[in-house]
């Protein structure tokens, strides 16, 4: 960066404004107080001035009443106007409440002002085993010959047997108090990264979004090449690297396998005596629940991109029809202006009319119709031995049911998978019953049908038999 790079920022980025500020103190305070310390997103107005109430009225306490004249109210729609961008004003569809959220300029600021303070415990070994680690996979990962990649999984798989070795003879090495808590600082600190990461995902979806708006709206060519360049923008935003890397992330998260692995390995961290006394135990516990809100926030983002150039595409469409409508009006109201005095000689002409002439011998020569014949003779069938239960013998499936077995797994866990709902309550009526899952996945706001994967669900007949059915993966959600 050169000097008028730096001095660009510094008269427009909206972190560095925030730091020039003369109520930057008061404003940090609050986003501290509100956002970043209870680690929340999407606060109503209300709550968010109920906060800052508390908050100013400690300091005009200690500070005195002039310190800070203005209401909480001001203060709010100050630091989210267009010359602040400090916070993010919107509405939730289908309330009138205004939400608030911190800019990612913002975060970065309140980020960068914590570090000043300096730290007690730093944590350095930890880093460095990150840094191996993510070297190691980097090189092992890209290399493309096989005797090399051979050679490293054996050596790999010779420690792994040392390593056995040495506990089966006792010899059992567990981590010390430093180091444990120098892992636990260091995964503390990425799992803020990654949650501060998202605010500035999903703010780089939202420019993609606008730019795609503006081209909309400033579109002059025709309505092909219109839906051509939403098409290749969509494109562009799925599959540029922020698009690429979040649904990576998205995917993994959304693994039910790699979901439990990870939820088992935070409750067993939380469990470790080196870290009895530490104060982000509890913390590290609740990741996979801090993050699954705010990446579900995002993945809402980034579905709304396909709708918003669809709404603006129907506008134009709108607008397109309304400009035809006019233009027959007019020819309408012309025709009746001239209906009682007509223009005197030949004001049109038409083509006249033309008969096709077709050549008799152009015609095709007659062929006489086959008659086929129908054996429609019926024979009467000895229905003494035929067994007519199968006709009664029907069965309903309880869609209420259902709804209940679906909420039994949904009160352990934020989002359950049509397969484990499954295991807990088997298809005990068999593909009938599994059409009634689809269908209640269909029809309710709280379930997602993702065509991208597949799961397979299974159940077993009455005679014993397995039958076996491969789906498109189904995600049900506890409703708000």
């Amino acid at each position: 960066m050169d000097f008028y790079a730096i001095n660009s920022l510094r008269e427009n980025h909206a972190g560095w404004s925030l730091l020039r500020a003369q109520n930057a103190p008061l404003a940090l305070t609050f986003f501290m107080a509100a956002f970043t310390g209870p680690n929340q997103r999407n606060l109503g107005r209300q709550e968010l001035i109920d906060v800052l109430d508390d908050v100013l009225f400690g300091l005009r306490d200690s500070e005195g009443e002039d310190r800070f004249p203005r209401p909480a109210g001001e203060y709010l729609d100050d630091w989210a106007s267009d010359e602040r961008k400090w916070l993010r004003k919107y509405y939730l569809p289908g309330e009138d409440e205004a939400h608030y959220d911190l800019s990612a300029a913002a975060e970065d600021v309140i980020r960068w002002v914590e570090n000043l303070r300096g730290r007690e415990f730093v944590a350095t070994q930890s880093r460095l085993t990150s840094i191996f680690a993510v070297l190691k996979q980097l090189v092992q990962q890209s290399e493309t010959d096989p005797e090399v990649r051979l050679a490293e999984l054996q050596r790999q798989r010779d420690g792994i047997d040392a390593e056995m070795q040495r506990i089966r003879d006792g010899n059992i090495r567990v981590m010390t108090g430093p180091e444990a808590l120098d892992h636990l600082q260091q995964l503390t600190a990425l799992a803020k990264d990654l949650l501060s990461d998202f605010r500035e995902v999903e703010q780089n979806f939202r420019k993609l979004d606008r730019q795609v708006r503006e081209q909309i709206a400033t579109w002059g060519g025709t309505q092909g090449e219109l839906l051509q360049s939403i098409f290749d923008n969509q494109q562009d935003i799925s599959s540029s690297l922020q698009g690429r890397t979040f649904q990576g992330f998205w995917d993994y998260l959304m693994s039910p396998r790699l979901r439990t692995e990870l939820q088992d390995l935070l409750q067993r961290a939380t469990r470790i005596e080196a870290l009895a006394n530490s104060s982000g135990l509890h913390a590290v516990g609740n990741l996979q629940q801090d993050w699954l809100p705010a990446v579900e926030q995002t993945q809402a983002t980034v579905r709304q991109l396909s709708q918003q150039m669809r709404r603006l595409l129907d506008d134009k469409v709108f607008l397109e029809n309304k400009r035809v409508m006019q233009l027959i009006r007019s020819i309408e109201s012309a025709a009746l202006g001239t209906r009682e005095a007509p223009p005197s000689g030949a004001f049109m002409e038409i083509d006249a009319p033309s008969v096709d002439v077709v050549l008799p011998f152009e015609r095709p020569l007659y062929e006489p119709s086959r008659k086929i014949l129908v054996a429609d003779d019926v024979e009467n069938a000895e229905d003494t031995d035929v067994d007519a239960g199968a006709l009664f013998n029907q069965f309903h499936v309880d869609k209420e049911r259902l709804r209940g077995n679906i909420d039994a797994v949904l009160a352990n866990a934020g989002q359950a998978t049509l397969a484990d709902v499954t295991e807990a309550f088997p298809l005990s009526q068999g593909l009938a019953e599994l059409v009634a899952y689809y269908q209640l996945a269909t029809e309710s706001d709280w379930a997602t049908i993702n065509p991208e994967q597949s799961q397979q669900l299974s159940w077993q007949l009455p005679d014993g038999t397995l039958r076996e059915a491969t789906i498109e993966q189904i995600i049900f959600g506890r409703p708000a």
